[in-house]
């Protein structure tokens, strides 16, 4: 890629993340079609190091790119981070845009961790869609249970995610055990 690429393709970024640009998908749009590695690495690191609403931005356009994978981990970095615990709810909504098949950990720590919003859409995906649950999956999700268990304040949520969480646990260690 020469050097007039990457400046047009900074300045479309520039452009999309411009608060006064009304429609700046359409910026986003250019960059899908022009696609590549290079940026969705630099979609990822606005992800990574954005304002919430520039990584909302970046993730949209990522989640409408080709190998989707990195970007997918990199969307849970950010959402794990406790920094963004309290505004993290548009980012969980954009998880749907991408294969989660491998991500049950990751959305029942959404679910057991979340704000409001963010729990509620990661218990959406916890009850409809697929994933590939192994032995290993289950007892990273035990973990989480335990620290949630351990560290959460008692209140009516607490006890509501307790309930909820508890049946799906165990749902999943039966599961496991018919297919052994």
């Amino acid at each position: 890629m020469d050097s007039t690429e990457k400046s047009h393709i900074n300045r479309l970024i520039e452009k999309l993340l411009d608060k006064s640009n009304e429609d700046p998908m359409k910026f986003g749009d250019q960059l899908v079609r022009i696609g590549g590695e290079e940026i969705q690495e630099k979609l990822i690191h606005v992800l990574k190091s954005g304002e919430m609403d520039d990584a909302f931005l970046a993730t949209k356009v990522l989640s409408m790119m080709d190998n989707k994978e990195l970007a997918l981990d990199a969307l849970f970095e950010v959402i794990h981070r406790p920094a963004n615990q309290h505004q993290n709810g548009g980012l969980v909504s954009l998880v749907e845009e991408f294969d989660i098949i491998d991500k049950f950990v990751d959305l029942f720590r959404v679910y057991l961790f979340g704000n409001f919003k963010s729990s509620t859409l990661a218990k959406v995906h916890l009850d409809y869609a697929e994933f590939d649950i192994t032995p290993r999956t289950l007892k990273k999700a035990q973990k989480h249970w335990n620290h949630f268990l351990n560290n959460s304040s008692n209140g009516d949520d607490f006890e509501l995610k307790k309930a909820e969480a508890g049946t799906i646990l165990a749902e999943l260690k039966e599961l496991l055990d018919d297919e052994e």
